[in-house]
């Protein structure tokens, strides 16, 4: 059963019954037991209304213009929730906000909604790239999954279209796609062509990089393998610094940060060639997320491609996080390095299905030509399906109808603008980076030491949550605040997440100190009373 609140509307008519379908309290509740029956009633007694809109076949509609719609879908209250998740669901699989976590019911464009019809501005879901419950996108998915949805190894034209709308964006070499289901997959495919093109077994990742749950990925990220207190580095994979020119080793005043850090690089291969070590890959995001935000000098992946090449291997970007549009310049992050880079691989996901599992791997005909040549057939069930494409499809023409990567751009520059402003007038904020709608604020307590504000940076998170925006932190210190919105973010959105940070740090911040030391360890977060409040942050970088 759903309950759906269109307020005002209804207020007229609240004594109507029809058909014992639908009931229309006094209140503006309706109990949709049949959606069909619905779009009657509502045609029958409101026929000039031209606010609501009805998706046919789905249980659902949308009243436009109203600040109060509320559906609820709630099957339990919250604390059942969570005490089936604790006893059904793997302790390691965490959630946001874990001492008060949100149950959200329902979502659209860049909004999220919990059980009680509470409003979030989402700030952090890149999964939901064209917008949350986007209807172009669940027509498209419903529609083919009304007439047919089956194993990829039969012939469709949903994939063939497909490949060909995604080739399109990128280099013409990059000509070759291999449907899978999540970015995990993509990245060790992206493994398994470099290993078999090559006949080379190691691998070059970053420091706080993170490629994937899987467990060849989980080998290759730094940001899950450090977390092990008795890890072991495969001997086949090697760390190179990340090019962090804010807190690494080479900074913003370096004459040529860019070719100091593939410089590493270069020497990570010598030292495997001394051991009888081969590279088959160097894998990086194309803007490193979970790292911290950060954002490669410029001409940093040209100089590395040189150095892997020479040693026989091949360059890998993982465009899961940050493709499609979303730096606003380009449409892929790696353009970033100008057009005379090309990576061998690609790889995506996420936003390249607006939420439903579908991602890809592409690469050039020379490679796909040798995989092949393995003698090992490859096929993914349903990876490439009927359905996933036209999602897959549908999610292309949004971004270009509606002109998400140019929204990206420009209200990307208005945040960073605002950021600025922010940064001038708060010592808490020690830098500002981004391209589009990817941004990172680092907040230190100290701009010539920089000294991480990790506790400062989850108290700005609770408090944010407390004014439903939800926005998140990462980076080796857990001091980064991480915005990656919906691609439908405005202007209007950016002003009341600048505000409400600059309100928290003009106010509560100004005195934060830590009161106590610590006073427990839990599941991994550290504990802290600040100024009579409880503030969780994670012990180590997750």
């Amino acid at each position: 059963m759903q309950y759906i609140d269109i307020g005002a509307f209804f207020l007229k008519v609240s004594s109507l019954q029809y058909d014992n379908d639908v009931i229309v309290s006094a209140a503006g509740r309706i109990l949709v037991i049949d959606s069909a029956c619905l779009q009657r009633c509502l045609e029958k007694l409101l026929v000039s209304l031209t606010k609501v809109k009805f998706y046919e076949k789905q249980r659902l509609i949308i009243v436009s213009d109203l600040k109060n719609v509320r559906m609820e879908t709630k099957i339990f209250d919250k604390k059942k929730t969570i005490d089936l998740r604790k006893k059904h669901i793997g302790p390691s699989c965490k959630v946001f906000f874990s001492h008060d976590p949100i149950k959200i019911v329902r979502a659209k464009g860049q909004y999220m909604y919990d059980e009680n019809g509470n409003q979030y501005l989402d700030c952090i879901n890149n999964v939901a790239h064209v917008g949350h419950s986007h209807p172009i996108v669940v027509k498209a998915g419903a529609k083919q999954m009304e007439l047919l949805n089956t194993n990829s190894r039969f012939l469709h034209d949903n994939l063939v279209q497909y490949a060909q709308r995604l080739q399109a964006t990128l280099p013409e070499k990059l000509s070759v796609c291999y449907f899978v289901n999540s970015g995990s997959e993509a990245n060790d495919l992206a493994l398994r062509l470099a290993w078999q093109y090559t006949g080379h077994k190691d691998i070059i990742t970053l420091e706080n990089a993170y490629h994937g749950h899987v467990s060849s990925l989980i080998n290759i990220s730094p940001y899950k393998f450090h977390q092990l207190s008795n890890a072991e580095q495969s001997k086949s994979v090697h760390v190179a610094l990340s090019p962090d020119v804010y807190r690494g080793i080479y900074k913003k005043d370096h004459p040529d940060p860019a070719t100091a850090y593939a410089d590493d690089v270069k020497n990570l291969i010598h030292k495997a060639h001394e051991n009888g070590h081969k590279i088959a890959a160097f894998i990086a995001e194309s803007l490193q997320s979970c790292g911290g935000q950060v954002i490669p000098p410029a001409g940093y992946f040209q100089k590395v491609a040189q150095h892997v090449h020479k040693a026989g291997g091949l360059f890998i970007a993982d465009e899961v996080q940050v493709g499609f549009g979303r730096v606003g310049t380009h449409f892929w992050a790696f353009q970033l390095q100008g057009e005379d880079f090309v990576p061998d691989i690609v790889t995506m996901g996420k936003p390249i299905g607006n939420g439903h599992p579908i991602s890809c791997v592409v690469t050039t005909r020379e490679i796909a030509e040798a995989f092949r040549n393995s003698g090992m057939e490859y096929f993914n069930t349903f990876g490439g399906n009927p359905v996933s494409c036209a999602i897959g499809l549908a999610v292309l023409d949004v971004i270009e109808k509606e002109d998400l990567q140019g929204n990206a751009l420009r209200v990307g520059r208005y945040l960073m603008q605002l950021l600025e402003q922010l940064k001038e007038k708060h010592p808490l904020v020690g830098d500002i980076r981004g391209c589009g709608l990817f941004v990172g604020v680092e907040l230190v307590r100290d701009r010539v030491k920089l000294t991480p504000a990790t506790a400062e940076c989850q108290d700005i998170i609770y408090k944010l949550k407390e004014q439903h925006i939800l926005l998140s932190a990462d980076g080796p210190h857990r001091n980064v605040l991480k915005l990656k919105p919906p691609m439908c973010f405005s202007e209007e959105d950016v002003d009341l997440v600048v505000e409400k940070i600059d309100q928290i740090l003009t106010g509560t911040l100004k005195t934060l100190c830590v009161s106590s030391s610590v006073i427990r360890l839990e599941t991994g977060y550290i504990t802290f009373t600040l100024k009579g409040r409880d503030c969780w942050f994670s012990a180590v970088p997750h």
